[in-house]
């Protein structure tokens, strides 16, 4: 009389409600997490240039994936425009997040990016200012930037960089590396900050290779050894076109796991030293 009465078990039917109704209710967070993946594609393709300018001589080309799981999408960009003064602007980075709010924060900088480099022409400045405007509108988020400003004649490349990972370069003669140049935090951290410029020079059938770090960068590889991988890549096919470059560059982010969209950016100088001279 004293032993306690067993739990009651829930029926077959009562385990096939709530398996129905957990079921229901995991489709809707699917659905809804999709739809904001979507969008986020959209205002990615929408954002993103379809074209880029070029100079004779000079070859461009660009490129955008999303993560491999096709879930993590908006926070890499690329840029490339013609100044008033006859100028090209070139601009890559990357802002914290993977969602719509990052896809609109990363048009936020492009657009200002934009606007302010057709009134300073110091590459230092358009980062400085835009680092400001994009703190006075307090979102919340940040963004790595690089910014080059390509002087037409004589092929010279000024760059200020907001905490992004280095470029990649390689010569003609079968020199390479990735750039150290120093620059400031990463945009919408501190207002005030200031971003040196740096100079340097195209050189004939060379490539100066602007990327973000979804391309180098994965759980279980190293930031430097996917630097590597792509410094090793861009020397032995510096002769080939811009467009063979970008596509070569963005196969290599497969190693890295590509938990991360990549976005790489190319520019190309596709005369040979013997004919520029």
């Amino acid at each position: 009389m004293n032993r306690r009465r067993p739990p009651h078990s829930a029926s077959a039917e009562e385990l096939l409600t709530t398996l129905q109704h957990l079921t229901s209710r995991a489709r809707r967070e699917v659905e809804v997490h999709q739809a904001r993946v979507e969008l986020a594609q959209a205002l990615q393709r929408e954002m993103l240039p379809s074209t880029l300018p070029v100079l004779p001589g000079l070859q461009a080309a660009a490129r955008y994936t999303p993560a491999r799981s096709g879930l993590d999408i908006g926070g890499d960009w690329y840029d490339g425009f013609r100044l008033p003064d006859g100028s090209l602007a070139f601009a890559i980075g990357d802002v914290q997040g993977h969602d719509v709010e990052a896809a609109a924060f990363m048009g936020q900088v492009r657009i200002a990016m934009r606007a302010l480099a057709v009134t300073a022409s110091d590459p230092g400045e358009v980062v400085r200012r835009t680092n400001d405007l994009l703190l006075s509108v307090d979102s919340g988020l940040l963004a790595t930037c690089t910014f080059v400003r390509l002087d037409p004649r004589t092929l010279e490349l000024q760059s200020a960089r907001a905490g992004h990972v280095g470029a990649v370069w390689a010569t003609a003669d079968g020199r390479s590396g990735v750039t150290e140049d120093e620059g400031g935090l990463p945009l919408g951290i501190q207002s005030g900050e200031e971003y040196p410029v740096t100079t340097r020079r195209l050189a004939p059938g060379s490539a100066f290779v602007l990327l973000t770090d979804g391309v180098v960068e994965g759980p279980s590889y190293p930031l430097d050894q996917g630097l590597d991988a792509v410094v090793q890549l861009v020397r032995s096919r510096v002769g080939d076109s811009a467009d063979e470059l970008a596509d070569a560059i963005l196969r290599t982010a497969a190693r890295t796991g590509h938990e991360d969209d990549a976005a790489v950016l190319v520019l190309r100088h596709e005369a040979s030293p013997a004919a520029a001279g």
